[in-house]
């Protein structure tokens, strides 16, 4: 009897496990609200660190979404994004899903790699190896008014994957300063700003 019942209840935490995870990776209520609250070709809102509550889901992780073709909300999401980071009040070369209030997996980034500079979005995108050589770059922040600061931490070669819309894992090369822009968006989805790597680097120096 006590083992049915063990039985039972580690089956149902599993249940719980599985469904919780399945869920987590749908928006939410809030989100979807969010994202239904305008037409697709509207550009949303971008948070800025000078707001204390804005910062707080800037500093915060995101988490995968799941790859639907059909997902209506979506699609809408991901044009209202890129309508945010082509808008004149934006104009930036990428921009992540945290940027705007919605913690997803999902960036936009210009190809400067590619001909015509393409934007291109990419659904959980993820970097799993850096070169060791580095590259300086100037960066600016769509949620960082009015600043923007050298790097030198950034790795001039990286490999990302990511999911696309037929539900395929992808991997690809990237340099340059397209890397650069790669490297700064999936940080956004970990909830680190380029600000971070600045004061990596000082406290570098002083050792």
């Amino acid at each position: 009897m006590i083992k049915d019942f063990k039985r039972i209840f580690c089956l149902s935490l599993l249940i719980i496990f599985i469904v919780s995870c399945q869920s987590s990776y749908r928006f939410t209520k809030n989100q979807k609200s969010l994202i239904k609250m305008a037409q697709s070709s509207t550009p949303m809102r971008v948070l800025k660190i000078t707001n204390s509550s804005d910062s707080i889901l800037l500093r915060t992780k995101s988490s995968k979404i799941k790859v639907d073709p059909n997902d209506i909300i979506l699609k809408k999401f991901i044009d209202r994004l890129y309508a945010t980071v082509r808008d004149s009040m934006s104009l930036g070369v990428g921009i992540a899903a945290p940027q705007v209030g919605v913690l997803k997996n999902i960036i936009w980034v210009q190809r400067f790699d590619k001909e015509n500079f393409p934007f291109e979005v990419y659904l959980n995108p993820e970097i799993i190896d850096y070169s060791d050589k580095k590259q300086p770059c100037l960066e600016g922040c769509l949620s960082i008014p009015k600043r923007r600061d050298t790097t030198y931490t950034r790795s001039e070669t990286i490999m990302i994957e990511y999911d696309q819309f037929n539900k395929k894992r992808i991997q690809e090369y990237v340099s340059g300063f397209t890397a650069v822009i790669f490297q700064h968006e999936i940080d956004h989805l970990n909830g680190i700003l380029y600000l971070d790597h600045l004061e990596q680097e000082k406290s570098q120096q002083k050792k």
